[in-house]
């Protein structure tokens, strides 16, 4: 059966700043191609995201075209054939052809070359290996478009050479076969990555985290999870023990609460049940202080997130962490619950930062002081006993009720 024709060409690539990039840098011989992931997402009509322009010409003579052309040209990879173009306000990375001379599992010494084959043959799958002609002619020499289409995402030529390559390809391969594959992993792509496993420690952990964010917003993040933690990679990465089906879970929560997908709570579900495990995420994967204090706040309050402990716990908890705080601990607990994803009492916790909005302590310092209370600890021993009773009666803004709750604080503390 005859293959399906391919669909319309997309806009970006009959008009606009793609186009014109195209035009300026392919003449007097040299061609400009969109490579890559642009191309494979127009074939599955999904947004083009970055577009990436191969060409045939010399850094130097992009730069010079370009800056020709008035575009903006900065010499961002250079070494390796790569400047960054800006036409109309975006920036497009634009590489000479190239093929590998030699490489060490990180990086590559490459040459420029003049052969779209040889250069297609350089990259990871085979589906990242396709570009459009300047004619608008889909070149895919390893078959990528069958491969996207079957949703196996394949190594060009031998799986265990391109992972010698550069060992993020490993981390790359459970990615992408979490956003584009189907079905079980190419079985040669996994026995690769296991056999190369270890090198993975050998890799930036900035690396590694970039990947594993990645992955873990994919449509099938929590499949692909599973399957690194299969190939006993996901231990090594986290160095602790992965917990691939609470990302199932908290994946399942999103779609029928129609919340999009957030990397950092779900590296929460995959990778911490303590504040200490936060610690050791930061570590080992570079977090950013943001990521960390977020993945510590899981840590610290995932159980108290519990619909059986009553709907002022859930308030104590909401006015103790903020609406995205609480939001973190009642996902994660929901997903670690084992309750299906329609649960009604968990889905009333989910939504209380909809419904309430926690008030602000109706006593201070001064309020104590006024009435005799001496200043310093004192005055923090009293409010901390206002603010626990006040919670504890469900967070009442009446003048008799805050009366009653000073008193009494005020008399336990005078004895």
């Amino acid at each position: 059966m005859s293959e399906a024709p391919l669909p319309p060409l997309p806009a970006w690539f009959a008009d606009g700043p793609v186009r014109r990039l195209i035009d300026v840098i392919g003449i007097e011989g040299d061609e400009a191609r969109p490579v890559g992931g642009a191309v494979r997402n127009w074939l599955i009509g999904s947004s083009s995201g970055d577009v990436d322009i191969a060409t045939t010409a010399l850094p130097a003579v992009v730069a010079a075209r370009c800056g020709k052309a008035g575009f903006k040209v900065v010499p961002t990879g250079i070494d390796h054939g790569t400047v960054t173009v800006v036409v109309d306000g975006t920036g497009f990375e634009v590489t000479t052809l190239r093929e590998d001379v030699a490489t060490d599992g990180r990086r590559a010494v490459v040459r420029f070359g003049h052969d779209w084959l040889k250069d297609a043959a350089r990259r990871d799958f085979t589906f990242n290996a396709m570009s459009l002609t300047a004619e608008g002619a889909l070149f895919d020499p390893f078959g990528g478009r069958e491969d996207l289409a079957r949703g196996r995402v394949r190594f060009i030529g031998e799986a265990i050479a391109r992972v010698r390559e550069d060992r993020l390809r490993i981390l790359r391969l459970f990615r992408f076969h979490a956003t584009y594959g189907a079905g079980a992993l190419d079985a040669e792509a996994r026995a690769a990555a296991i056999a190369e496993r270890a090198g993975v420690a050998d890799l930036s952990r900035e690396r590694v985290r970039a990947e594993l964010m990645k992955l873990l917003v994919a449509p099938r993040a929590g499949a692909g999870a599973q399957a690194m933690a299969d190939c006993g990679l996901l231990d090594r990465i986290l160095g602790g023990v992965p917990m691939a089906a609470s990302v199932q879970r908290l994946s399942a929560i999103e779609a029928a609460t129609g919340l999009p997908a957030d990397p950092v709570r779900r590296m929460g579900a995959l990778a911490v049940l303590t504040c200490e495990d936060a610690v050791r995420l930061r570590d080992r994967l570079a977090l950013s202080n943001a990521e960390f204090r977020r993945l510590e706040g899981i840590g610290h309050g995932w159980r108290q997130a519990d619909p059986a402990a009553g709907p002022i716990a859930a308030k104590a908890l909401l006015a103790a962490t903020g609406p995205r705080g609480y939001g973190d601990r009642a996902m994660v607990g929901f997903a670690r619950s084992g309750a299906p994803a329609d649960d009604a009492a968990w889905l009333q916790l989910l939504t209380l930062p909809e419904r309430w909005k926690a008030p602000s302590l109706p006593v201070s310092g001064d309020d104590l002081m006024r009435r005799g209370l001496p200043a310093g600890p004192p005055v923090g021993r009293v409010l901390a006993s206002v603010r626990e009773r006040w919670i504890a009666a469900d967070f009442p803004m009446d003048r008799a009720s805050v009366e009653a709750i000073t008193a009494a604080a005020l008399a336990e503390e005078r004895g």
